[in-house]
């Protein structure tokens, strides 16, 4: 099926033949293999035997055999084969040669929601009101649902909410945050956290931020974490919250690691490889030492992350809200310093070249070696996974076919210069599976780009969504699959409006390095998909977003996505990829979130598709 392919990847999991985004083989340098071996080490002789079991009930595990100490306190036993009674969950597996590993069993497949459904696709830093504070925040997203809940819609699909480091600057991208477990409290409403006081805020600041062209994250975090250490100032005077005391505790050593990273890195710098020797790990005196002596202030970023927690759930309700899971993380951030013996150092993941760059990308973000995963016992991925689809309901997997291999590039090297190295992607789709049925969250997996033979179908088998987007497909809506989430675009392509009036393919050459024939061309392909369907040349963007919506709304996807930017005609993407000195992630809607209702193209829009679903009724 992979026309072997799979049989040149070698035992450090690299694949050294592969086939590009136009079904090209191409071969990986042997300067290339050697610096990611080097990186990659070997792995220990008894990997096999220390390395978690992932199963289901009813499988046949061999010649493993052993007492079970399941995670509800129970036990059990196994000779060979998984019981179909053994419950759902993560359990230890006891040997009888006094081995312990764990023992994951899934159910294999992903919950599913049990009807057809529209969302929109939210930028929420972009999603401004007047309440605000100048970025989208958890009140704009508790306006946005309620729209959306009025108008007969099922979900709403947000940018990643994960924290970056809490110093100035902000990283911009939130696909390059310090943590996948934890979010960022630049996403507060400050007005709704206890302690709030309008005396903290300068109204003229305050009006600045809103006033700003484009999102100033920085000034807004500054602001914010001056009023939100004035509110936990008075809420320990008050004498705290037993709530919040419950909350800590139940969120275990994780978020005090995390809380205490974040107390560090505002003194120390965002990159814990500049902090001083004895705190560049977390497991260290010098690390216990500070955290008792700033345990205010570890306290106070545990706080924000309580309040987070609060708001996102008072801010969703009862609607599915899919969040966004990054492929990575920053290499000097909270994750890879509290796992830093897992992450390869010296590399970082991307993609070869394909439809939608064709110079290939770099994400910045060092991957981590498989098999050092493995003898992590899944814990990073666990804990990514578990965090971000908390108190939503929904996953969005960014690159999915990160779970199969990953691009790595060397350090220096260009992105065309990288290789696939293969991960556990049967065990981590599983992990999902049982993440997914524990939390009743659909999970959509993004697989856009090279997808290589066997990816659909993996992902299918576990009920997780595929993506598909009008800009890639060559397939008449009509038969695209229901097992998916169906857009028109995302984050990383352009507006209808900006397609349709030519400014994109403006934006791309002036930004980018994109050879003009390549942009050219890109554009013209795409508008073609439009003029297809008989909407002629001459006509105004929002004749062009309108039906390019009404070819979605043909498609049996179980979701439809509706980007919020094209329901107001914006003309810029959030974000060009390949891209610097761009404002990328910084552009706020043109209409505030409480006036959206108002917008004639975005009434047009629902009403678009809540006609196609209520025909399929």
């Amino acid at each position: 099926m992979d026309n072997g392919l799979r049989d040149s990847t070698d035992a450090w999991g690299i694949q050294h033949r592969w086939l590009d985004a136009d079904d090209v083989p191409q071969e990986v340098s042997d300067a290339t293999v050697a610096r990611l071996r080097e990186v990659i080490g070997e792995a220990p002789d008894d990997l096999e035997q220390r390395a978690p079991l992932v199963t289901r009930p009813g499988r046949d595990l061999g010649l493993v055999a052993g007492r079970v100490l399941c995670e509800d306190g129970t036990e059990r036993r196994i000779e060979g084969r998984v019981p179909d009674d053994m419950p759902l969950g993560y359990h230890r597996l006891h040997g009888p040669d006094g081995t312990d590993r764990l023992l994951v069993v899934s159910p294999g497949r992903c919950w599913l929601p049990s009807r057809r459904s529209w969302g929109w696709a939210v930028q929420l830093y972009g999603a401004r009101s007047a309440a605000s504070w100048g970025i989208g925040d958890l009140g704009d997203l508790r306006t946005l649902r309620e729209w959306t809940e009025r108008a007969g819609g099922g979900f709403l699909l947000v940018n990643p909410l994960h924290a970056v480091a809490p110093t100035v600057p902000l990283e911009p991208s939130p696909y390059l945050p310090a943590t996948r477990r934890f979010r960022n409290p630049v996403y507060l409403r400050v007005q709704d956290v206890p302690g709030w006081s309008p005396d903290d805020a300068e109204p003229d600041a305050v009006r600045r931020l809103g006033d700003s062209p484009l999102v100033d994250r920085d000034a807004a975090w500054q602001l914010k974490r001056t009023v939100l250490q004035a509110a936990y100032d008075r809420f320990r005077s008050a004498g705290g919250d037993p709530d919040f005391d419950d909350w800590r505790e139940q969120r275990g050593p994780g978020l005090q690691e995390f809380a205490t990273w974040c107390a560090l890195a505002e003194e120390h710098g965002p990159d814990w490889h500049q902090w001083p020797p004895g705190l560049q790990r977390p497991d260290t005196e010098d690390v216990a030492s500070f955290g008792r002596t700033h345990a205010t202030e570890v306290g106070f970023h545990a706080w924000m992350q309580w309040q987070l927690d609060v708001q996102l759930r008072s801010a969703t309700g009862g609607l599915t809200v899919l969040q966004d899971l990054p492929i990575g993380v920053s290499g000097g951030g909270a994750d890879a310093w509290a796992w830093q013996e897992g992450v390869a150092q010296g590399v970082t993941v991307g993609a070869p070249p394909d439809a939608l760059n064709t110079l290939g990308q770099d994400w910045g973000s060092p991957p981590m070696v498989p098999w050092r995963l493995r003898l992590a016992e899944y814990e990073p991925f666990i804990e990514s996974v578990r965090g971000t689809i908390a108190g939503a309901g929904g996953l969005r997997i960014d690159h999915v076919m990160g779970l199969f291999r990953l691009w790595w590039i060397p350090e220096g090297a260009d992105a065309t210069e990288g290789a696939y190295v293969r991960y556990p992607s049967d065990d981590l789709l599983d992990i999902v599976a049982l993440e997914s049925h524990r939390a009743g969250a659909v999970v959509v997996g993004e697989d856009l780009g090279t997808v290589e033979p066997g990816v659909p179908e993996a992902l299918s088998s576990r009920a997780l969504l595929s993506y598909k987007v009008l800009w890639f497909e060559e397939d008449d809506p009509s038969e695209w699959p229901a097992e998916a989430l169906a857009t028109v675009t995302t984050h990383d392509l352009p507006t209808v409006a900006g397609l349709w009036t030519g400014s994109d393919a403006e934006d791309q050459l002036a930004t980018t390095g994109m050879p003009e024939e390549d942009v050219r061309q890109g554009r013209a392909d795409l508008v073609a998909k439009l003029t297809r369907s008989g909407l002629p040349t001459d006509a105004t963007p929002e004749q062009a977003v309108d039906a390019a919506y009404r070819e979605l709304s043909r498609a049996p996807s179980l979701l439809l996505s509706l980007s919020l930017e094209d329901a107001v005609l914006e003309e810029h993407r959030p974000n060009v990829p390949g891209t610097v000195e761009r404002d990328n992630w910084r552009l706020p809607l043109p209409v505030p979130v409480d006036a959206l209702d108002d917008v004639p193209s975005a009434r047009r829009l629902v009403r678009t598709v809540t006609e196609a679903l209520a025909g399929d009724a």
